[in-house]
């Protein structure tokens, strides 16, 4: 039997052909139903739900093979690019970013890439820290209003620059940590989990450290998870692998894992708050399905490094969005024109294609 006919090929091609037919009858219905005075006529709502799920699964694969969870890609680019509102469009981040966090879980999991015990270990703090994010971003927005939508907008640029400047200075040296001795809660809990690498060709057995230090980071991380609602990935992975040394790509799986798990809780939020419109939401939630499959197959096999530049180019051209829409809702500089976000996105796609091909010469 051909492999594309067995798990977990079987599973990925049910769900982009099912995918492939329900966008086809709503095409059907919509041609079929009068378009309301006022309203968007049916074919170009439907153009808008495809667009939704092929940008959502590019964004579930990159995220994925990155380890950071595709709401750190969604939620800064439609609250930079977009007139949805913050808390919808943080709502739905969290969606998005769960979703691809539990369609990654199953091949990472079966792979022993994911460490079982340390993701326990570590959603407790996550879980509970997400969800006062949440509540405490639902009293940010009911309080502050236009101003409120602005600082978030600028906060969150802030913290995606920073983001920026750790895959630039530290994503490539830190693949794999060399720890010597694992710690007390590390060796108490029996935490450290060889696993069989297959690029190296070799079991992988790592040391880990520093474990009380890292459930206080993601306590921290978790806030920011629930508040900006995008998912953590963006911070679990560096923080696993700089305060407890864990290698790049076992931080990649482990952060996938905890986002499915931890999501649930910080999405309740802004469900009760009506921040969740289905109709926009489902299709980005179709996507984060098949292309987080997708893209936790990918990691298996390769390393999570090889994204990293395309996802500081992404990052970047997010980053330059939400800071001047945030400045132009204070009216401190005027909107940007379409042609200066053009030019700046085809200025950060050729740095990446440039640092790619730099990289692939050295790997060569």
């Amino acid at each position: 039997m051909s492999k594309w006919l067995k798990p977990p090929w079987l599973e990925l091609n049910i769900m982009i052909v099912v995918a492939i037919i329900s966008y086809i009858v709503i095409a059907i219905a919509a041609a079929a139903v009068p378009t309301p005075e006022g309203g968007m006529p049916g074919g170009i709502l439907v153009g808008w739900l495809v667009g939704f799920f092929i940008a959502s699964t590019l964004i579930a694969i990159l995220a994925t093979i990155g380890g950071i969870g595709g709401g750190v890609l969604f939620t800064p680019l439609v609250m930079a690019f977009t007139p949805v509102d913050s808390l919808i469009a943080r709502g739905t981040g969290l969606i998005v970013a769960m979703f691809s966090g539990l369609m990654a879980t199953g091949p990472v999991m079966r792979s022993g890439l994911a460490n079982f015990k340390m993701v326990v270990f570590l959603c407790v703090a996550f879980s509970l820290a997400a969800f006062g994010g949440a509540q405490g971003a639902v009293v940010v927005a009911a309080l502050l209003g236009e101003w409120g939508e602005a600082f978030v907008r600028l906060l969150l640029g802030l913290v995606i620059g920073g983001l920026i400047l750790y895959f630039i200075f530290g994503g490539k040296k830190i693949e794999w940590p060399d720890v010597k001795k694992s710690d007390k809660i590390t060796q108490a809990l029996g935490l450290r989990q060889p696993f069989y690498e297959p690029s190296l060709k070799r079991v992988v057995d790592y040391g880990l450290n520093n474990m009380g230090w890292l459930f206080g980071g993601i306590l921290i991380v978790g806030l920011g998870s629930g508040f900006f609602g995008m998912g953590a990935g963006w911070a679990m992975v560096p923080f696993q692998n700089v305060i407890a040394g864990t290698p790049l790509k076992v931080a990649a799986a482990n952060s996938v894992v905890l986002l499915g798990m931890g999501d649930c809780v910080a999405v309740w939020p802004y469900f009760m708050m009506g921040a969740l419109v289905p109709l926009f939401a489902a299709p980005w939630l179709a996507g984060q399905v098949v292309g987080g499959l997708f893209g936790a197959l990918v990691l298996v096999q390769i390393k999570a490094g090889f994204v990293r530049w395309l996802l500081i180019g992404l990052m970047g051209f997010s980053c330059w969005g939400l800071i001047t829409r945030a400045l132009s809702m204070w009216e401190i500089i005027p909107r940007p024109p379409h042609w200066l976000n053009l030019t700046v996105l085809v200025i950060l796609l050729a740095f990446v294609a440039i640092n790619v091909i730099r990289e692939l010469r050295l790997k060569d």
